[in-house]
Formats: structure tokens, C-alpha cells, sequence
């Protein structure tokens, strides 16, 4: 009498698939076969210490991620022939949707590109196969947020070539150096640039504004992919809390240099955020939260808590977090307004705020809002109603590290603009903050080599010098179609031809003709 053979469990499928399918070689040294996994320092004594909380399998993994992408692109068909796009708060909000997908989007695909390549780099099969899992999710991502916001591109501007403007427009390349120095560096610094810094301690700062943004202004497409993805940041999550223990409980020479990790991409990962703090503020017509709100419980209280969790491996809070959090008063309020001012030369539109939205940010900034930056926006608010809407006809100069202009203040004198500068062998540098140049100054060989896309275009190297000719060639932006002032553009007129409210007569000055400025 024959007997079927016993299911496998769950815990039997995912020891086979992380430890049984791997193997010691036999002809070849394991240097040879994994030859960056030494030489940042990290000293592993035991890769079957590894465990992925989840301990998902690959046929329950496709299983789960069909499952969501049939709903997903159900919904997404309902948005698209009920002309969701009708529906939202107001137009302006689209704006947050360019700046998602140009500078959002593709940080996916790299992070796809950097988990497949530190993937191979690990001798450990339990690392390798979480890595595989998430580049996988990665690349599901990039491609839901573009046939999410597909949609919005058929009907506003500004969202034709986001993956050309990811590459060269002068604000984008904040992101892009983020991931650019993650994906170049080693595969142990890579999962904590990523793995931990950016999807453990800093993702909800990125995401939960972006995805709650979408839900308070009426955008069920942008919702539907974030609740889709939802379950593979919980993963994500997780993954980066095991990675940086494992590699702590490894062994002690480790903790030195995680720890000067954690620092860097502490601050890149807030200087990156700088972004959504100001979509969050400004951006969005129904607004969620204050920026300062979510840095203080996404950061302030979750990530103390993490800290305070971590002391026992000898690791403490990153060393600028006391400059971030005085920051949180300040940096959305001084990015957008170098934002409104350089608007000529960005994938999307720009405004002064309405009186009540004024009066929310001062509510909410309380100690700062009226004081510093209210008296800003009035100065340029009469010199729109005058037909001279201000436009800075330069670019701004870039910190060699994040690549984020010098605009912000110091963080005790918010009158001061912040701005450090070294000598290194001959050249003259230039950073936004300490943080930053300390960064440069552990390894200034990786960031000499850093393309600045402002300096590029000063030497000419952008096909052309001046700016609106590099908007316009180098770029591919409309002047006035896809950028400049909101009142007045298209996407203001067709709104109200949407909504039926008329076309009433434009501010002077606000006809969105950069020459008109």
C-alpha cells in the first residue's frame, strides 16, 4: 500500500529554499565567488543566523502578489472610465503627483537594480533570497506608480518624461545622488542605506504623507497602489530591523562601522525628505498633517524607540538627529520659497499660499511661520498683484554631497544661511551643513566625482548656458505649460473649464510667460 508523502510546512519550504539549496564550493574560493563581501569590513561568523521574520516562499509570494494585482488594476480601470481625475481636491494637487513620479518613481528601479545586484554579492542563501523578494517588489512598484499616474498624464502636463527628467533636471538630482551613492557602495552598506535607514526609520516619512495626501485630496488611483504596496513595506520593514541586528550580533567590529553608517544616510535620507516635507505643507490643498507633526512622531517617537532598543549593541542616536529636529520648523517653509522663485526651471507649477492656508501653517509653526517667512510671501504676493511675479533667472549653487542648494538656516540663528566650504587638493567645495561635509570628508574620492547638474550647465555641458534654453532642449519642459506660476497656466484654466467655474481673470502678471516676469 503506497503513501502520499507529507505536505511540507511553511517552516520546511523556506528551510529548503534558504539553506538546503546552498551549497560550499568545491573548485572555486568563496572570495572569488563573492569578492565584495569582505572588503567594507563587515565580519559575518555565521550566515545561518539570518531569519526573515515572514519566512515567505516563493509560490506563496507570486500567489499573494497575483492576488493584489487583480484588484489593483481593476480599480485602476474604474478610475480611468469614470474620469477620476475630475474628482480631486483641485488641480494644484497634481503637482505632488509630478514630484512623485519624477523624483519617487524611479528611486524603485534603483532600488530593484541595488537589492539584484547586492543580492549576488552574499554567500548566505537566507540573505540572497530576501534580496531577490525585494527586488521583485521593488520593480512591481515602479511599474503600479506608472500605470497609476498614466492616467494623469493624458490630461495635465509635466508628466511626459519623467525618467529623462529623473536624469537631468537640477532638483531631481537630489534623489538620484541618494540612490546613486547606495547602489556604489558596498552590499552591507547598501542594505543599511536602504534597508534600514531609508525603509525602516525613514519610510513612513516618504510614504504615509504621499499615500494619506492622495486619500484627503480625492486621488484613488494613488491610493489604491499604496495600500497595494502596503504589505511589502511591512517586509521591507522588517527586513531592514533584522538586517542591521544581524550584522550587530555578528560581531563586535561591526558596530563602528555601522554606526558611521547610520549617521550618513541618516542625514542624506532627511536631506532627501526635505521634498515631501514641502509637498506636505505646500503642495497638497487638503493637507494631512504638518511636516513637523510627522517628524515628530515618525521620527522623534518611533525612532527614539528604535534607538533606545539598539543601545544594548552599543549603538546611539545619528549624530546630527538634534539638527534635524530643530529643522523641522524650517525647511519646508525655505524650499519652497527657493522653489517658487526658481519654478522656470522645475517639471511643475508653483504658487503663493491662500490666506487660509497661511493661517494653517502659522497654527502649525507657530514659533516660526509669522515671525520669519509669512512677511516673505506677502512681499511677493504684491509684487504678483503688480504684474511682477518674482522669478530668480539664475540657478542655484549645489552641496557637493546631498545636492541640495545651501538654502537652509542654521540651527540656531534662522536668519543665517547655513554654508560650509573646504579646500580638497586644489578644488574649492562647497556643503549645505556639518553633516554633509563630514560625509565628504570620510570619503572624499566618491564624491569629487559627483555631476552637479547646475555647475554642468554653467560649463555649458546641458546644450546650452542659459536656462530656458536648457528647460527647453535639455529638459523637455514647455516653459509656462509644464512650470511657472499656477494661476494662469493650462492646467488652471482647464480645471475651471472642468468644474464649470469659468474663466475668471488671471492675477496681472500671472499669464505664466517667463519673459512677462
Amino acid at each position: 500500500m503506497t503513501t502520499q508523502k507529507k505536505k511540507l510546512s511553511l517552516k520546511d519550504k523556506y528551510q529548503y529554499l534558504t539553506r538546503d539549496m546552498a551549497w560550499e564550493p568545491s573548485y572555486q574560493k568563496k572570495a572569488d565567488i563573492f569578492p565584495d563581501e569582505d572588503f567594507e569590513g563587515i565580519k559575518i561568523v555565521d550566515w545561518d543566523k539570518w531569519e526573515d521574520p515572514f519566512r515567505l516562499t516563493m509560490d506563496a509570494y507570486w500567489k499573494y502578489q497575483a492576488e493584489k494585482e487583480k484588484k489593483l488594476y481593476a480599480i485602476f480601470d474604474a478610475f480611468a472610465q469614470n474620469n477620476g481625475h475630475q474628482n480631486i481636491s483641485d488641480a494644484r494637487y497634481v503637482n505632488a503627483l509630478k514630484l512623485f513620479l519624477s523624483g519617487v518613481s524611479p528611486l524603485e528601479y534603483g532600488a530593484f537594480q541595488g537589492y539584484s545586484r547586492a543580492g549576488r554579492q552574499f554567500s548566505g542563501a537566507g540573505a540572497r533570497v530576501a534580496c531577490q523578494m525585494q527586488a521583485i517588489d521593488e520593480l512591481r512598484h515602479v511599474q503600479t506608480q506608472i500605470h497609476a499616474m498614466s492616467h494623469y498624464n493624458k490630461h495635465f502636463n509635466g508628466l511626459h518624461d519623467f525618467g529623462h527628467m529623473h536624469d537631468r533636471v537640477w532638483f531631481l538630482s537630489v534623489p538620484k545622488s541618494f540612490f546613486d551613492d547606495a547602489r556604489s557602495a558596498g552590499p552591507f552598506e547598501f542594505l543599511t542605506a536602504i534597508s534600514f535607514s531609508f525603509e525602516y526609520v525613514l519610510t513612513n516619512l516618504l510614504f504615509v504623507p504621499f499615500m494619506s495626501g492622495a486619500a484627503y485630496n480625492g486621488d484613488m488611483a494613488t491610493v489604491t497602489f499604496g495600500f497595494s504596496a502596503q504589505s511589502d513595506e511591512a517586509r521591507h520593514m522588517t527586513l531592514g530591523l533584522e538586517v542591521i541586528k544581524f550584522m550587530l550580533e555578528q560581531h563586535e567590529d561591526n558596530v563602528p562601522i555601522i554606526q558611521r553608517w547610520i549617521d550618513k544616510w541618516f542625514w542624506r535620507g532627511y536631506r532627501l525628505l526635505s521634498l515631501v516635507g514641502m509637498m506636505m505643507d505646500y503642495m497638497l490643498p487638503n493637507k494631512v498633517m504638518s511636516w513637523a507633526e510627522a517628524w515628530e512622531v515618525y521620527y522623534e517617537q518611533s525612532g527614539g524607540a528604535l534607538f533606545k532598543d539598539l543601545e544594548r549593541y552599543g549603538i546611539r542616536p545619528p549624530k546630527y538627529q538634534e539638527q534635524a529636529n530643530i529643522g523641522k520648523e524650517h525647511i519646508t517653509h525655505q524650499i519652497w520659497s527657493t522653489f517658487y522663485q526658481y519654478s522656470q526651471a522645475t517639471n511643475f507649477h508653483t504658487w503663493i499660499p491662500s490666506d487660509q492656508e497661511q493661517q494653517w501653517l502659522a497654527e502649525k509653526y507657530p514659533d516660526t511661520f509669522d515671525q520669519y517667512y509669512r512677511p516673505r510671501f506677502d512681499h511677493w504676493q504684491q509684487q504678483h498683484a503688480k504684474g511682477e511675479r518674482f522669478y530668480n533667472h539664475t540657478l542655484p549653487m549645489l552641496c557637493q554631497v546631498c545636492q541640495v542648494p545651501p538654502l537652509f538656516t542654521e540651527p540656531d540663528d534662522p536668519t543665517m544661511l547655513s554654508h560650509r566650504q573646504i579646500m580638497h587638493e586644489g578644488e574649492r567645495y562647497h556643503f549645505c551643513s556639518d553633516g554633509c561635509l563630514d560625509i565628504f570628508q570620510f570619503e572624499p574620492e566618491k564624491y569629487v566625482q559627483a555631476w552637479l547638474p547646475v555647475h554642468q550647465i554653467y560649463q555649458g555641458n546641458c546644450e546650452g548656458s542659459d536656462v530656458q534654453t536648457v528647460v527647453e532642449k535639455y529638459y523637455h519642459l514647455k516653459t509656462g505649460v509644464d512650470n511657472l506660476e499656477y494661476v494662469g497656466s493650462p492646467e488652471y484654466l482647464r480645471w475651471l473649464a472642468w468644474k464649470k467655474l469659468g474663466t475668471p481673470q488671471a492675477p496681472a502678471g500671472a499669464d505664466s510667460k517667463l519673459d512677462a516676469a
